[in-house]
């Protein structure tokens, strides 16, 4: 019993230190201090209030599908906004195209996806959450006609929301952003330690300078502060979370799960999708899921259905279900579930079978 037990809790740990030593320094760190910029200083109002259902499709639809790379970066902050949004008056497509891509749109999901399980999937899983969004979108809008005309009754009632003003040249923002993605790159390229140091030496300079010059020390001290809330609410989650998996992985190894999700067949895809559709998993932790307890990582997983699973688990789960109820009723939450579950199955199926 007590090898056992060591046996599992020296997994868990072999687990939880190489992904610590392989991502946290050249991927996590860059994307929390980006993810936290993004929180600071992008103007939320400014996306909001593009969410009406009299707004021009291509423009509510195209700004509620990667949205949330500026409005969250938590599948748990996702439900409580979404909320907002109806609220204050938004679509039904916009707002539901939102609530899906959010979670899995956002820097630090497509950042790790792509470190960890491959640049293919990082890809992929971006690509197929904006259009899947916006699919999904356009039918519940189409389905649920009532509440947009609901909405539209009574916008002369909601007031319009502010977008604000700039002080700084429009310019230093998109640099300030650029200069970080960089630092990210050049952290997890190939190139040579000595040439990375070097030039992430020259980027940080150069983010200095921005700071300095640019923002004032109220909104620096707010960079931090976003920068900080977001890791002490993921990054522990992420550790616990992926020591857990290394124990459970000694008692139910990934072999386990190859009858069942080791092809990209239809069937495969599917029971991938409802298992995500089941399953809570906090932002980042359906990584390591995919990667160490299903076995993606050690060929016992296809990429299908670990496409599947990373679209369906961020935006639906049992809790968050019991959530939309409450918020969007249970016949649109049904509709709602069903879809996503269907096209995540079928981009995963899509994407397994292409040869990519």
């Amino acid at each position: 019993m007590i090898e056992i037990i060591t046996g599992a809790l020296l997994l868990g740990w072999t687990t939880l230190v190489a992904y610590l030593s392989e991502h946290v320094v050249t991927c996590l760190i860059p994307a929390f201090f980006i993810a936290g910029g993004i929180a600071a200083f992008v103007k939320k109002d400014a996306i909001l209030k593009y969410f009406s259902p009299d707004a021009k499709k291509s423009v509510s639809y195209g700004i509620a599908s990667v949205s949330g790379t500026v409005l969250a970066v938590c599948s748990c902050t996702i439900l409580p906004m979404f909320a907002g949004i109806l609220k204050k008056g938004s679509g039904i497509g916009p707002a539901i195209t939102f609530l899906y891509a959010g979670p899995a749109i956002n820097i630090l999901a497509i950042v790790y996806s792509a470190k960890v399980l491959g640049l293919d999937i990082g890809i992929a899983r971006a690509v197929s959450a904006i259009l899947l969004s916006i699919v999904i979108g356009l039918i519940m809008a189409i389905i649920f006609k009532e509440h947009d005309n609901e909405i539209r009754a009574n916008a002369k009632k909601n007031p319009r929301l502010s977008s604000g003003g700039e002080e700084r040249p429009k310019w230093i923002i998109p640099a300030f952003f650029i200069f970080l993605i960089a630092i990210l790159l050049v952290g997890t390229s190939q190139l040579d330690i000595f040439i990375r140091l070097l030039i992430v030496y020259f980027l940080s300079m150069a983010v200095a300078f921005l700071l300095i010059y640019y923002f004032s020390r109220d909104e620096v001290t707010e960079w931090g502060y976003e920068i900080w809330d977001l890791t002490k609410k993921i990054f522990p989650i992420l550790v616990i979370g992926t020591f857990a998996l290394g124990v459970l992985s000694y008692f139910i190894p990934p072999e386990t799960f190859k009858p069942y999700i080791g092809d990209n067949s239809l069937l495969a895809n599917f029971t991938a999708a409802v298992i995500g559709a089941i399953l809570y998993m906090p932002t980042l932790l359906e990584v390591p899921v995919i990667g160490t307890t299903l076995g993606y990582l050690s060929g016992n997983m296809a990429k299908g259905p670990a496409l599947s699973l990373l679209l369906t688990g961020p935006s639906i789960s049992l809790p968050s279900l019991l959530v939309l109820t409450r918020v969007m009723g249970a016949k649109k939450t049904g509709v709602y579930a069903v879809l996503v579950v269907i096209f995540s199955t079928l981009a995963g199926f899509v994407f397994g079978n292409s040869g990519l």
